[in-house]
C-alpha cells in the first residue's frame, strides 16, 4: 500500500467519528480533528461577517489593536436576525465563507484556530489552515432556527454602528459543525467527491 493509499484509509475509518469540544480552541485541540468529523462545540465563538472583516483589516492595516483576541478564537461567519421574544438571538445560520477568504490568512496568523462558515476555501486559506495548526468547520446552511437553540447568549462586543453585522459574543453549547478543512491537509469536499466517484 502506497503512502497516499494508506493516508485514503485512514481518512476513511476517521470519518464520522464525534468530538465534543470546549473553547478555546488550541492548536492541540485542533490538530484531533479530522475532516469528516462531526463536532459539538461548546464555551465562546465570535460573530464576524464581511463588514466586520474589513474593519478589522483596515485595523490591522492602521496597526491598530483588534477588537477581540484572535489567539485560539473560533469565528462563525454568522450575521443574526432579531432575536424573539426570550431567547439570546434569533435564526443564526452561517454565511458562506469564500467571502472572508482574502482576510482569513491574515487572522489565521495571528492565532485563529477555528472558523465556521458554509461552502469552499481558498487555496489560500487552506494553506494557512496548515500552517497554522486550524480547522474550518461547515454548519448546516437553512437551519439558522435550529442552530439558533445551540446559542445560550449574545451580545454585541465591537462595531455595534453594523448592526446584525457587528462582532457578537456568543456562549454555545453542544454546536453542531463538520470538519472540512482539517490541521493537516485534509479536505471533506475533496475526499466525499472521491469517495463517490468511486461509488458509481
Amino acid at each position: 500500500m502506497t503512502e497516499d493509499e494508506a493516508g485514503h484509509s485512514r481518512q476513511k475509518e476517521d470519518i464520522g467519528m464525534e468530538q465534543y469540544l470546549h473553547t478555546p480552541l488550541t492548536e492541540e485541540k485542533a490538530r484531533k480533528l479530522k475532516a469528516g468529523d462531526y463536532v459539538y462545540i461548546t464555551g465562546t465563538v465570535y460573530t464576524a461577517r464581511d463588514a466586520a472583516h474589513k474593519r478589522m483589516q483596515e485595523a490591522l492595516d492602521a496597526g491598530e489593536p483588534l477588537p477581540i483576541d484572535m489567539k485560539d478564537t473560533v469565528i462563525y461567519y454568522m450575521g443574526p436576525s432579531p432575536a424573539r421574544e426570550g431567547r439570546p438571538i434569533g435564526s443564526a445560520g452561517p454565511t458562506t465563507a469564500s467571502r472572508m477568504d482574502k482576510y482569513a490568512p491574515r487572522l489565521l496568523d495571528l492565532g485563529l484556530k477555528g472558523m465556521i462558515g458554509k461552502g469552499r476555501r481558498s487555496g489560500e486559506v487552506l494553506d494557512a489552515i496548515v500552517r497554522n495548526g486550524a480547522v474550518y468547520f461547515a454548519a448546516v446552511g437553512g437551519a439558522g432556527a435550529l442552530l439558533s437553540k445551540a446559542i445560550t447568549a449574545a451580545e454585541v462586543v465591537a462595531y455595534e454602528d453594523l448592526g446584525t453585522e457587528a462582532i457578537y459574543k456568543l456562549e454555545v453549547t453542544d454546536f453542531p459543525v463538520i470538519v472540512v478543512a482539517d490541521a493537516e491537509g485534509g479536505n471533506l469536499y475533496e475526499t466525499a467527491v472521491k469517495e463517490y466517484a468511486e461509488i458509481q
